[in-house]
């Protein structure tokens, strides 16, 4: 019995210390991933009839709403002058709004809603397409949606900005804009794009510049032309990576173009911006920059180094905010290679000089691995 105890003694002996060198073994490193899909449902036709609106809806089956677009088509009417813009967002169900209690409203959303809105000019041949952009990454499960607010537009030729911030911790993946109501025909959003919460950027009037990396908000810009209040409000939405994600090692990139133009009634401007620089690679040589959001404005000018300003004209309006290709053509359903975002500017019925078309990309870059 004893030689036996002695044995168990040894065995002991030699044992633990391996068990104290399992404990002392570095963690286990994880590759991150991460991908997008756009999904759209195609045009929904209208609004038909003047000073309507039409709602449309797209939808991520797997993974998560990381941002989404729009694009408003007038069919046979080349000029299309009253077919504009009247929100893009996200929504818990593809139908709801979140226009209630600012501040954190949804939580792992997976529905865009689209709005195409009519003036006094509309057409049977309008259309509405929404895009969504559908994240799935093994890092950022959990996303959440906080939404700002603020009345107005309601004199005629002004804007009015909101901005919405992500919690402290959090990341930035996209947004939206919106106005209401729709009967207003002038009342539209004219910019949507990330920023920052400080001061270098004045709190989010100005915009979010090429090449700066991580911004935590996203602002909303409404603006009028002839002028009508019947309680306008302009509506800001930011994507963030949920609360308890680990963002460590993650960065979004900014990439972001300006062009002057389009100043003649009747006419519209593209402009496109991806995640790749001037020889066609992907942003600094990596594979895993993704595109997960994109904003588009009609502005003033100017728009990352002072704060927003308004077109030249009020009528001046956003027909198109959406992923695209590298030549501004709307990506198709269930692409999972989009790496551009386009903006679509059109001047309306009246001249509108010193306007530019300003288009966003926002990429994401996960690090290579992150310990469990």
């Amino acid at each position: 019995m004893q030689k036996r105890l002695s044995r168990i003694s040894v065995l002991a002996k030699i044992l633990i210390p391996g068990a104290l060198l399992a404990v002392a073994v570095p963690e286990i490193a994880y590759a991150d991933t991460a991908s997008t899909t756009v999904t759209t449902p195609g045009p929904t036709m209208g609004p038909a009839t003047p000073f309507t609106g039409v709602s449309s809806h797209a939808d991520c089956g797997q993974g998560l709403v990381s941002g989404g677009g729009i694009d408003q088509n007038t069919g046979s009417d080349r000029a299309g002058n009253g077919n504009h813009v009247m929100g893009m967002a996200p929504s818990p169900d593809g139908v709801t709004e979140y226009t209630g209690t600012t501040g954190v409203v949804g939580t792992d959303v997976k529905h865009w809603l689209a709005f195409g809105g009519s003036g006094s000019n509309s057409s049977p041949e309008f259309s509405t397409t929404p895009f969504a952009v559908c994240l799935s990454s093994n890092r950022i499960r959990h996303t959440q949606v906080v939404m700002n607010k603020i009345a107005g537009p309601s004199e005629g030729q002004t804007a009015k900005t909101v901005v919405a911030t992500c919690p402290a911790g959090t990341l930035l993946l996209g947004g939206g804009a919106r106005t209401t109501p729709a009967g207003v025909g002038s009342l539209k959003p004219i910019a949507g794009f990330p920023t920052f919460d400080d001061a270098a950027h004045d709190f989010g009037q100005k915009a979010a510049a090429e090449g700066e990396t991580n911004p935590d908000s996203w602002t909303a810009v409404g603006g009028i032309g002839g002028g009508r209040d019947s309680d306008n409000t302009t509506y800001a939405y930011a994507i963030c990576s949920g609360d308890g994600v680990n963002v460590r090692g993650v960065t979004t990139t900014v990439h972001f173009r300006e062009l002057s133009g389009p100043t003649t009634a009747g006419t519209s401007q593209t402009a496109t911006v991806g995640c790749t620089d001037q020889a066609g690679e992907r942003d600094n040589g990596r594979e895993d920059h993704v595109l997960v959001s994109g904003g588009a404005a009609a502005s003033g000018g100017n728009v990352t180094t002072t704060d927003f300003t308004k077109a030249g004209s009020g009528g001046t309006h956003l027909i198109g905010s959406f992923p695209s290709d590298s030549d501004g053509t709307p990506v198709s359903d269930r692409t999972s290679t989009a790496a551009s975002w386009t903006a679509d500017i059109h001047v309306g019925g009246s001249p509108s000089p010193n306007t530019y078309s300003d288009v966003w990309a926002l990429c994401l870059n996960l690090d290579h691995g992150h310990d469990e």
